[in-house]
């Protein structure tokens, strides 16, 4: 029996509330953002659906890829590429607004959630961040730099520091801090208000929104999954993992 990674429920109003639940990080396998991006395509095709709240239990939001299963079977890389890849283009490409309720730390694919996403609620212990190149993988730059702009995104991709929710939302990267006792809450009164309009203006408004963004969200994603194969092929990457996953130190170069 395969392991349950989130669960959904869709309210009397056409809210689909999902719930990324994989203790103790929310840190998906292969099998998990591949199941993920399926769960969040079909809830779009549902006509009694109207918005998508995707939020998380646990620590934080999502902390991204399984690196542990990565470790112990680098193949399954291609896999959890895909997962990643399909997930991200079923949030930013979904014909209903898609709204991400987050919380704690937001890392690697975490960070693909809210960069596709068409509003983002932090709660006040928020913390967003790419570690990609302390863990000797690419991507995730292209969403988040739809959130925080080029010098941003460059110094936070380069150093692999946290960016906080306050600063975040200064930045207008997202939409709104609250505490995190009301994350919930907020975010489904924000897609009752979208839901209680008409779904068809809803979903056109979606589809224009969407083409007049600059450049291809989904193309800029692909080109650095080509570096990301290509990064998992060099001594370093393997540096990284081996000094991170299994011996606990930091990586020497």
């Amino acid at each position: 029996m395969s392991e349950q990674q989130f669960h959904s429920h869709i309210h009397d109003n056409g809210v689909a509330e999902l719930v990324i639940d994989r203790a103790p990080v929310n840190a998906l396998n292969a099998a998990g953002w591949n199941g993920l991006a399926a769960e969040i395509a079909a809830l779009g095709q549902r006509r009694d659906v109207r918005v998508i709240v995707i939020r998380a239990e646990n620590r934080g939001f999502c902390a991204g890829v399984d690196i542990k299963e990565l470790a112990a079977n680098d193949k399954l890389i291609v896999q959890v590429n895909a997962g990643n890849y399909a997930t991200f283009k079923a949030v930013h490409r979904n014909p209903v607004p898609v709204i991400a309720a987050v919380h704690g730390f937001v890392l690697g694919g975490g960070i693909g959630i809210c960069g596709a996403a068409d509003i983002v609620i932090a709660a006040d212990d928020a913390t967003f961040g790419l570690p990609e190149v302390d863990r000797g993988a690419m991507g995730g730059a292209a969403h988040l730099q739809r959130m925080f702009g080029v010098q941003k995104t460059r110094y936070l991709f380069f150093t692999g520091e946290m960016i906080g929710a306050p600063e975040a939302l200064r930045l207008g990267a997202i939409e709104r801090v609250v505490p995190r006792a009301a994350l919930r809450d907020t975010a489904l009164e924000i897609a009752g208000k979208i839901a209680a309009k008409s779904p068809a203006m809803i979903r056109i408004a979606k589809e224009a929104l969407n083409g007049i963004e600059d450049g291809n969200l989904e193309d800029k994603y692909r080109w650095e999954q080509g570096f990301t194969l290509q990064a998992y092929t060099s001594p370093d990457s393997a540096e990284t993992r081996r000094a991170f996953v299994v011996e606990k130190r930091d990586a020497s170069f």
